[in-house]
């Protein structure tokens, strides 16, 4: 068995000061890092998901509903769509960006990008990556990465519970994986929908696991 660790969005706008901050973000962010520590010899690989919100269309709205519709969040390049602080990415072997022209709730419509040279100079004429070229237009998406890493179980955690953390994992489910969510390592935005979201993961056969389980 081949595992992966999946952090899903533990960004600046999903925690506490963000435009879309979640009770609790900050401190999953914290509880990743130690966990890593400790742990990260367990999985044979570990990926971060970014929402990187270039023209989302409708995604974004001055008049949110909170459930298809939202504020400004995460726009590429930007302070918000970066990994948040308390996340220890020292044993993070990926990046995957999503959502830069779509809603891109799950990791799975992720692609391996390195955001991190958006705004460097490149070329002998010294050309500013901008923040759609942190996404290379032949780079792999999340499954397919997984499938070269020859990985079959991927363990989920991160931000939100009812929402990326919840479609990242039924993606990984219908693509064939062996899905594991750490519980205390997400954070949900609606009590009902994070209570309803644990429940269709049980029905989904998703191990949901606790920190003393490992």
């Amino acid at each position: 068995m081949a595992d992966a660790l999946i952090i899903v969005d533990v960004q600046q706008d999903f925690c506490e000061g963000g435009a879309l901050a979640v009770q609790g973000g900050a401190q999953v962010a914290g509880e990743i890092s130690e966990h890593l520590e400790v742990a990260h010899a367990d999985y044979d690989a570990v990926a971060t998901t970014q929402d990187w919100h270039i023209d989302p269309g409708g995604h974004f709205s001055a008049d949110p509903d909170f459930r298809t519709s939202w504020p400004v969040h995460c726009v590429a390049g930007e302070r918000g769509a970066e990994l948040h602080d308390d996340l220890d990415t020292e044993h993070v072997g990926a990046r995957f960006l999503k959502g830069l022209y779509s809603d891109g709730y799950s990791g799975f419509e992720g692609m391996l990008g390195d955001p991190e040279r958006v705004g460097t100079l490149e070329g002998e004429k010294g050309v500013k990556v901008t923040p759609g070229d942190a996404v290379a237009e032949d780079a792999p998406d999340l499954h397919a990465w997984l499938t070269e890493q020859e990985i079959d179980t991927v363990t989920v955690v991160g931000l939100a519970t009812d929402h990326c953390v919840r479609a990242t994992v039924l993606d990984a489910v219908e693509n064939g994986y062996q899905v594991r969510v750490i519980r205390e390592l997400t954070a949900g935005v609606d009590p009902d929908r994070t209570a309803e979201t644990w429940e269709e993961f049980a029905e989904a056969d998703v191990e949901i696991l606790s920190l003393d389980d490992l």
